[in-house]
């Protein structure tokens, strides 16, 4: 017997009461299935346009991540240029500062150069000059005025090389004649003919000197 039937039949035994709350519960199973048929659809309709979002959002995802690639490459290339070019910079800022330093050096020396036979020509006048005659203005004056040049070439770096007494050393020293003498070591300087001087680490003038024979 269908369930239609059955119904039908229980219907004929039961009051117009069990009839009304028959006929609800009948209503209420029909929308409950219903309702389930519609929420398995709409269940079924999200998961769809849930992979068809996840889908687009894989796309545009690939896409982004394609353009962000090739923007961190731009940039990287941006960079790297950036800091080849302050290196090459530095390097030219460097390079000019010690071809500078360079040019005022080969300067300086050129004036200093000149200025060693001034000094040579008032130490061989003051040398000259007897005791008696010291005390005179002339004589002071040519010391004053020799002192001050002395002042002015320490203030510049310039300094005379140290020779008597010292260990004959070609990089400082030009040994014009060799001498005998029993006090000093062989090798060493024994007497100085011309001074030399340096300005700063370079030499400008070599020391003219008598060494012991080896």
């Amino acid at each position: 017997m269908t369930f239609s039937k059955r119904i039908n039949k229980q219907r004929g035994d039961r009051t117009v009461a069990e009839e009304k709350q028959l006929a609800n519960e009948e209503e209420k199973i029909t929308t409950e299935a219903a309702q389930n048929t519609d929420a398995k659809e709409d269940t079924k309709e999200a998961a769809k346009e849930k992979t068809e979002e996840t889908a687009e959002k894989k796309i545009f995802s690939k896409k982004k991540d394609k353009k962000t690639e090739k923007l961190e490459e731009k940039l990287a290339e941006y960079e790297d240029l950036r800091v080849r070019q302050l290196a090459e910079f530095e390097n030219f800022r460097k390079r000019s500062e010690k071809e500078k330093a360079q040019m005022f050096e080969i300067g300086a020396k050129t004036v200093i150069e000149k200025l060693l036979p001034v000094i040579d020509n008032f130490e061989r006048g003051l040398a000259a000059v007897t005791e008696d005659e010291k005390e005179t203005p002339f004589a002071q004056g040519v010391e004053l005025v020799y002192k001050q040049l002395l002042t002015s070439f320490d203030e510049l770096g310039v300094k005379p090389i140290e020779a008597v007494g010292k260990e004959f050393d070609p990089n400082l020293h030009n040994a014009v004649m060799m001498v005998d003498d029993d006090s000093l070591e062989s090798g060493t300087v024994a007497e100085e003919m011309q001074k030399g001087y340096m300005y700063k680490e370079s030499v400008v003038r070599h020391s003219m000197v008598k060494v012991v024979n080896w």
